[in-house]
């Protein structure tokens, strides 16, 4: 043992018996060596339960890219999104529709291309497919709420806000009632408030009751839109069904989510 050691040792033996005290071991652990889980230091614990009962929140962010196929009666709708930089772009017999990191555009390829609103319907539906996981994005703030009573079963609530600036529509509220049993999402209460700069006072309804699972996350197979009353559904307006669901760790890059050199970049 060398010398400087060896005094060391000596001088805390001395000052230990001369002041009395006991002390005792404490195990040493190299953090550099622990697999920490961080969830739950970042997000409420009922959120995070939602999280992992549908595959968890770690998973979802090794993805890269997120496809989906909805069959409407104006053709056939291919939405592919990528996840971490929400490049997009919506493929459709009428028109494309794209975000690029920086602007909306649209590609016509028809005249007609019905009531479309390129900025408010871009990410639309990415929202509405992506949940729950979209609601562990930057700028959100989370609080309980009371349950959703709905057919002699009630459903916990989480109420959903975006701090100011975030998003295209700050505003937007969103209340995500969830299975108290499973844990899985079942009903997403939102409001709009993209055509106005006003807090809306009426929630609209979607139910989530069939799920598949793709690359280990549960998403959904089926929305369920419902008719409400007084902030509440009531009975089922129409379903949309979402096919050929790809969801991979694959990145298509930016190049693939780039303004066609025909489209326009869409003002509002």
């Amino acid at each position: 043992m060398k010398l400087p050691s060896l005094l060391l040792i000596t001088l805390l033996v001395f000052t230990s018996c001369k002041d009395n005290k006991t002390t005792n071991n404490v195990e040493s652990i190299n953090y550099s060596e622990e697999k920490l889980d961080v969830t739950t230091s970042v997000y409420p614990e009922n959120i995070s339960n939602i999280f992992d009962a549908h595959g968890g929140i770690d998973a979802w962010r090794k993805m890269n890219t997120l496809k989906f196929t909805m069959e409407k009666e104006s053709g056939t709708e291919i939405t592919t999104t990528d996840l971490h930089n929400r490049y997009s772009i919506i493929e459709t017999p009428a028109y494309n529709l794209g975000y690029d990191g920086e602007d909306v555009w649209l590609l016509k390829k028809k005249d007609d291309i019905g009531n479309l609103k390129p900025k408010f319907y871009y990410n639309l539906m990415f929202y509405f497919y992506a949940m729950p996981f979209v609601l562990a994005d930057d700028g959100i703030i989370y609080e309980d709420v009371e349950p959703l009573r709905f057919e002699g079963t009630s459903y916990p609530g989480i109420k959903i806000s975006y701090e100011s600036g975030v998003g295209e529509s700050p505003e937007d509220e969103y209340i995500l009632y969830y299975d108290s049993t499973t844990g899985e999402m079942a009903w997403l209460a939102y409001t709009v408030t993209f055509f106005t700069s006003e807090k809306a006072k009426e929630f609209h309804f979607i139910k989530y009751s069939d799920w598949q699972t793709i690359n280990g996350l549960k998403l959904p197979k089926r929305l369920s839109w419902y008719n409400y009353e007084n902030n509440m559904p009531t009975t089922k307006r129409n379903d949309l069904d979402f096919i050929n669901v790809v969801l991979t760790d694959d990145s298509k890059g930016a190049s693939s989510f780039a303004k066609p050199d025909r489209a326009e970049v869409v003002k509002e």
